[in-house]
């Protein structure tokens, strides 16, 4: 969403796959439409909404929630049609009371220069916007018109604090802060501490932090349910393990997200055949409490069958220069091949873990597994 403003660079935000990066060939259906798009909105349409006077119940939110051109029409129309109100009021007052014809010089009107309903106009905008040019003022002569000068200053009182306070939620609303916030294009699941890990990466482009960061997975899939019932969007959590080991995460320099897949994942079953043919979309959605402004802000993201990368993982983005941490934004999509079985993690599990797969297969262990079994081997 940032690379289509031209705020930051495209690499920052699309992965960008290692060359000659060979993945499973499937021939893969075409896909349904998805249900949050990349830049976090939701591909929803609600429809055949009966009960319309809902939406005025709660006027405030719904003002907020207008796209720019009808708020500013709103913004506008609102004070210019209560100045011709009040102006039609005012010229109808003179009127009354004979202020338009009047030819003697010990006459009282009831508003002082008032002559026709450009003046009456005039005298509505000075009223209800405070100027006071000097020419026009309300005269104790007439009781209506001090009632209708108070009416109107707290008129224009309450359309100043509605309009004004409507404009400044749209303003400070917390999508805006989500804009710095960015995630890889593609997901990756390799493995990672002899275990079968979905990953994403995250990252925050201003140096104003995120309070109280969290972030969620779900799955989103067609299920149906023991009494065969279809749920369409089914919506199922991703436990997930931080990287900082605790609820919260501390979103100083890129992180990557990672899920074990376990047997209690919705993802346990999948391998990188089903992951080409099934229909999955994994949404992740990172909130927290903006340091500047206390105002609590959501960034969303999903990612299909077709963007999550199997046998990769990202390269490290953080490095030390000068006794400081340097992060190079141009690598935070960069993925690596790495060796990783192509079957799913019940697979694995079942064939007595990552390790003992690698020596059914004949995968050779890394130097540090070797030494371990040759020193225990040793000490039997």
């Amino acid at each position: 969403m940032l690379s289509r403003k031209g705020l930051i660079p495209e690499d920052y935000l699309l992965t960008r796959l290692a060359e000659n990066v060979l993945q499973p060939k499937f021939k893969s259906k075409p896909r349904k439409a998805r249900f949050v798009a990349k830049n976090g909105t939701c591909n929803v349409a609600h429809t055949n909404i009966r009960e319309q006077g809902r939406f005025l119940q709660d006027v405030f939110t719904t003002l907020v929630d207008l796209k720019w051109l009808h708020t500013l029409i709103i913004f506008t129309m609102s004070f210019l049609c209560s100045w011709l109100l009040f102006g039609m009021v005012w010229w109808l007052i003179a009127f009354a009371h004979g202020d338009l014809d009047q030819g003697d010089d010990d006459f009282v009107p009831c508003v002082t220069d008032i002559h026709s309903f450009s003046s009456a106009f005039l005298f509505s905008i000075e009223v209800q916007v405070t100027i006071g040019f000097g020419g026009r003022m309300v005269t104790e002569e007439c009781v209506s018109a001090i009632i209708v000068l108070i009416v109107q200053n707290i008129v224009g009182l309450v359309i100043n604090a509605i309009m004004l306070g409507i404009i400044f939620m749209k303003t400070a609303q917390a999508n805006r802060r989500a804009e710095t916030l960015i995630f890889s294009k593609h997901a990756v699941i390799s493995v990672r501490n002899n275990n079968l890990c979905f990953m994403i990466r995250i990252g925050d482009l201003r140096k104003s932090m995120i309070i109280s960061a969290s972030v969620r997975l779900q799955v989103v899939r067609r299920t149906a349910t023991k009494e065969g019932e279809v749920v369409p969007l089914d919506q199922i959590d991703i436990h997930m393990d931080n990287p900082v080991g605790t609820n919260g995460i501390f979103l100083v320099s890129p992180l990557i997200i990672c899920h074990v897949i376990d047997k209690d994942s919705p993802l346990y079953e999948m391998s990188a055949f089903n992951l080409q043919h099934d229909e999955v979309e994994v949404i992740a959605v990172l909130e927290g409490v903006v340091e500047t402004t206390g105002i609590t802000m959501q960034a969303r993201t999903s990612y299909v069958s077709e963007e999550i990368l199997w046998g990769q993982r990202f390269v490290p983005t953080v490095s030390e220069e000068d006794g400081m941490y340097a992060v190079d934004y141009s690598k935070f999509g960069n993925t690596m091949k790495v060796p990783t079985p192509c079957c799913s993690a019940k697979t694995l599990d079942e064939a007595g873990g990552i390790a003992q797969f690698k020596l059914n297969e004949g995968v050779p262990l890394r130097s540090s597994v070797r030494r371990r079994q040759r020193s225990r081997m040793e000490i039997s």
